[in-house]
């Protein structure tokens, strides 16, 4: 109840009577009666609506709690202390899905000449020893002594020789098969730790990832394929860190399969060659145009062939930058990309003065044609 206490009346202003005083009150205490009136259906409203949706939000948590716990129930226990690399024996192997670019519909056209250059690249490969013949992928075999060893070492440099020089890739392999026992084997492989395999590989490039890359292929090899490397594109496909150039040449070099599954092993030496010189038309962006481009019209015995032989070309004369045009026999017209060397003319002048002495003067001329690189 609110009080109303006398007192002195202000200068101005009139007394404050019992009378007013509780004429006041009597306002003020009906005024507070409707606005309880009034706010009171509002207040129930907005209780109700609260409660309405208090409900809704526990049965909401009670369903997410239940899903949780049979999500619980089915969901394998992981140990935060194994390593991400290690795969339980039994548990299902990391796979991915890989598709292999199909056959053109429309072949492309045959280019004119290709015969007479390759036969020109294949007779200076005679004359020349390129690191792919000595140190390429499918000489860590012939340290092995089981067939079954021999196509694992083959596709273990496989995988280590993206992005990275046959001379790098063949030290890498053997130090690894050393660091794990002198064999490369599948078993050998998945007992050795990963910090054993990335010391051996560090050299080559993005070891850290090939070391994950190797160790999950291996372990799909002992579970699914009896610790042996696949026979098929697709499946060779389907393992971590491998891709299609990697796969035809496993068929090649590690099965020997030359008309079975047989198909072309684009790198970046056959597919920046072949678009120099002018294969493609238009000019193809990537190895997987390059391979289905070439295999629609390259007669099927020179599939096996035309990867080393393009690789070590590319290693020695066709360079990526600075391609050795001056000494390659094709830039007497069979290649278009082909540039012209410095040409050096020297014209001697003889100057003889009335009394002086005879004078010679050499004045050289300089003639050159930059190369232009294919926009591949």
């Amino acid at each position: 109840m609110l009080s109303l206490k006398r007192s002195a009346s202000p200068v101005g202003l009139p007394a404050l009577t019992d009378s007013t005083a509780e004429a006041f009150h009597s306002t003020e205490l009906r005024r507070s009666k409707r606005l309880r009136l009034t706010a009171q259906p509002d207040s129930e409203h907005k209780l109700s609506t609260i409660s309405a949706t208090t409900k809704v939000v526990r049965k909401r948590a009670r369903k997410i709690k239940a899903d949780a716990s049979e999500l619980a129930d089915t969901t394998p226990t992981i140990d935060a202390n194994q390593s991400p690399l290690k795969v339980e024996k039994g548990a299902a192997s990391p796979r991915k899905q890989t598709s292999v670019a199909k056959a053109l519909a429309t072949p492309h056209p045959t280019p004119e000449r290709w015969r007479e250059t390759y036969d020109t690249i294949k007779d200076m490969r005679s004359r020349i020893v390129a690191p792919v013949d000595t140190m390429g992928c499918d000489r860590p075999q012939l340290e092995e002594t089981t067939p079954q060893n021999q196509r694992f070492a083959t596709l273990v440099s496989l995988m280590l020789s993206s992005q990275t020089k046959d001379e790098v890739t063949f030290a890498a392999v053997c130090k690894l098969r050393a660091a794990i026992g002198g064999a490369l084997s599948v078993d050998a492989l998945l007992a050795a730790d990963d910090s054993t395999i990335g010391e051996a590989i560090c050299k080559v490039g993005f070891w850290r990832r090939k070391t994950q890359y190797i160790k999950q292929a291996t372990q799909i090899l002992r579970d699914e394929f009896n610790s042996d490397v696949p026979k098929t594109v697709e499946e060779l496909c389907s393992l971590p860190g491998v891709g299609p150039k990697m796969a035809f040449l496993a068929l090649q070099d590690a099965w020997k399969l030359q008309v079975v599954n047989v198909g072309i092993g684009v790198d970046v030496h056959v597919h920046r060659i072949t678009n120099r010189l002018g294969w493609h038309k238009p000019l193809t962006k990537t190895p997987e145009e390059t391979r289905v481009n070439l295999e629609s019209w390259l007669p099927l015995e020179l599939h096996p062939k035309i990867n080393a032989l393009l690789v070590g070309f590319g290693q020695t004369v066709c360079l990526p930058v600075g391609p050795r045009c001056d000494t390659c026999e094709l830039s007497n017209g069979l290649c278009p990309s082909a540039r012209k060397m410095k040409t050096k003319t020297k014209k001697t002048i003889t100057s003889r003065g009335s009394s002086g002495p005879k004078v010679e003067i050499s004045i050289e001329t300089e003639v050159k044609t930059e190369f232009t690189e294919p926009s591949c």
